[in-house]
């Protein structure tokens, strides 16, 4: 199959969808779970992290695993994991039993979410145009769809089992679609599990970490940011996120025409730009249409910085493109799960408006580093 056929890109937008599908039906299933094992916001909490500590363990050997055995076989892995665990999420009748289902789905998105960005750069590798932004927009597309169809089941007074065995029913049906359409497994000879991130890719990595701190930094703190304002009423508290998450996935679909027009050290530069002033009028508003503009500003602004970060990891030369990758999403997803925390800590000792002014601040490193980043290597 050609690296640049239809098929293949069509596997690859059904594998990011089906990522971004799945773990956004998991969402609406989280208050059934604390009914259902009674247990209090301090027990939740820790059975929450099971699931993120599930994908950065496997992400960690992710990316040796795809260098030795290619992407496609452990993107099959992953999205069938995600599918046969899901329903296992709204059954579990004990803490310990959450806690280990929870694990393996996490590990399950891990080795998915890693193999489809891999095989997306390796489609994208050998296309006449970006791809990248494209594929991360059916991501959150697939986010959208999963969220919107648990919560209709549910408002319809679905039994959660077989809301989720529904939703297993397509992922399932998303990953036999793609799976003859993947592109054929590209292997090497007995590479390393783990290879710690080296050369640029530690660079990358570090500026990918910012930029899923921010992103994490507006799911769990911008609700009570703008409310504390009072700018809206703790009702509307979600209208903030909403309108960042629209305006990310709007610019990830126009994202590959921006990105062929004007490169990636342009792109880079100016989303980050535009994702700093986005922060700036969110802080500095009065008023409730202005501040939520700033979510609007934020969400166009960060939509393709890292789609970008993931094409340079593939490009760059200081280690394999499965295992820089790998680092990228490790080191990313563990600036999404640590940075809220950070924010709370920061917000404790001063106050959250100062907490979200220093991670405006954090955000100014990645344009002053676009160039060095996106500078073509020998």
């Amino acid at each position: 199959m050609s690296v640049n056929s239809p098929a293949s890109r069509l596997a690859t937008r059904l594998a990011f969808l089906a990522a971004g599908f799945s773990i956004s039906c998991w969402a609406p299933l989280v208050p059934f779970a604390k009914q259902r094992l009674a247990v209090d916001d301090g027990v939740l909490g820790l059975l929450l992290l099971c699931l993120g500590v599930g994908s950065v363990v496997a992400m960690t050997f992710s990316g040796g695993l795809i260098a030795r055995f290619g992407s496609k076989p452990v993107i099959l892995f992953g999205g069938t994991g995600v599918a046969l665990l899901l329903p296992l999420l709204t059954v579990a009748s004990t803490e310990l039993e959450l806690a280990l289902a929870l694990f393996l789905f996490g590990a399950s998105l891990g080795l998915l979410e890693v193999a489809m960005n891999v095989h997306a750069v390796e489609v994208e590798a050998a296309s006449s145009r970006p791809l990248m932004s494209g594929f991360h927009a059916l991501f959150s597309i697939g986010g959208f769809a999963g969220a919107g169809f648990i919560t209709l089941l549910l408002s319809l007074k679905v039994n959660p089992l077989f809301c989720t065995l529904l939703s297993s029913l397509i992922v399932l049906s998303a990953v036999c679609i793609a799976r003859p359409r993947f592109l054929p497994p590209i292997k090497s000879d007995r590479p390393p599990l783990f290879v710690a991130p080296r050369g640029i890719v530690i660079l990358v990595a570090a500026l990918a970490a910012v930029s899923f701190l921010a992103e994490g930094a507006l799911l769990d703190w911008s609700a009570l940011l703008i409310t504390n304002k009072e700018l809206v009423s703790t009702a509307q508290g979600g209208w903030g996120y909403m309108l960042f998450a629209v305006a990310m996935t709007a610019g990830r679909l126009s994202g590959d025409a921006i990105t062929a027009r004007f490169g990636d050290r342009l792109t880079m530069f100016w989303g980050a730009i535009l994702a700093i002033v986005g922060f700036s009028v969110l802080l500095t508003g009065q008023i409730a249409l202005i501040a939520l503009a700033g979510f609007v500003l934020i969400g166009l602004g960060a939509s393709n910085i890292v789609p970008v970060l993931f094409r340079q990891a593939g490009v760059q030369k200081a280690m394999p493109a499965s295992l820089a990758v790998s680092a990228i999403s490790i080191v990313g997803y563990a600036g999404y799960l640590t940075g809220p925390a950070g924010i709370g800590f920061v917000a404790k000792a001063l106050n959250l408006e100062s907490a979200f002014w220093l991670l405006t601040g954090l955000l100014c490193v990645i344009p002053c580093c676009a160039q060095l980043v996106t500078q073509r290597r020998a």
